[in-house]
């Protein structure tokens, strides 16, 4: 029995002596490989080779002007805006009707044109930049008026403002009275006039009115707290009643 567990601690010791032996020599082989590795120079390897690509050309505007063009969310994608066509000018304002002309004088202080605003209307004395009915004088001699309306210049001839239906009114009722008698007999020579009352006539300004025709007067007449006063034109005499101051 004794012999038997001696020869069991005689085959352990081996075995322990053999497993020791046979783990140095795994660590001397570890060792061995360790510092060999180490003494090894490592070649290095080649870069890889980079590619480029073909460079990019300088930016121009001009290449993008189709995408500037274009505008989302249209159906044609188009910037063009496309503009109503311009409406047609509104006809000018019709000419009111212009007022009537009874005549015009000059006293020497500028002239003054005897008017109303429709033919048949009362009539007075107005001066170039002064008002009458919509129109405004902007100045008047002997054969022609400059009359302003709004942004309009209307320039007329004294003789088609001249208001004569005061005139051709009783002209034709007489002419149709006297058509039967004329075709006989010659008409007879007109009354002469009546004269008129030495009084001052239409208001010109403030300060002056016109004289009446057939006024009997002599210059220099006061009546009412006006005078009147006969000059000397170059287009004959010249009548008018001023106030006396």
């Amino acid at each position: 029995m004794k012999t038997r567990l001696l020869l069991l601690n005689v085959v352990l010791m081996v075995t322990i002596c053999a497993a020791g032996w046979q783990l140095r020599l795994s660590w001397l082989a570890a060792q061995e490989r360790k510092l060999a590795m180490s003494r090894q120079t490592v070649k290095p390897l080649p870069a890889p080779t980079v590619t480029t690509s073909k460079p990019a050309g300088p930016v121009s505007a001009a290449a993008y002007s189709e995408i500037a063009q274009k505008m989302l969310w249209s159906h044609d994608r188009n910037s063009q805006v496309i503009m109503d066509p311009p409406k047609p000018a509104a006809p000018p304002k019709p000419l009111p009707a212009l007022p009537a002309v009874h005549g015009v004088m000059d006293i020497g202080d500028g002239p003054i044109v005897v008017m109303s605003d429709k033919p048949g209307a009362r009539h007075r004395g107005v001066r170039p930049g002064e008002k009458i009915g919509e129109f405004k004088l902007i100045s008047a001699n002997n054969e022609e008026l400059v009359l302003g309306w709004e942004d309009r210049t209307v320039k007329k001839k004294l003789g088609e403002l001249i208001d004569r239906g005061g005139d051709s009114a009783p002209g034709q009722a007489q002419a149709g009275a006297q058509a039967a008698p004329a075709a006989a007999v010659a008409a007879a020579p007109p009354p002469a006039a009546a004269p008129a009352k030495a009084e001052p006539g239409v208001k010109l300004t403030e300060g002056i009115s016109s004289c009446q025709t057939n006024d009997p007067s002599p210059a220099g007449t006061v009546v009412n707290g006006m005078r009147k006063v006969i000059r000397q034109t170059p287009f004959g005499p010249s009548c008018i009643w001023e106030a006396v101051k």
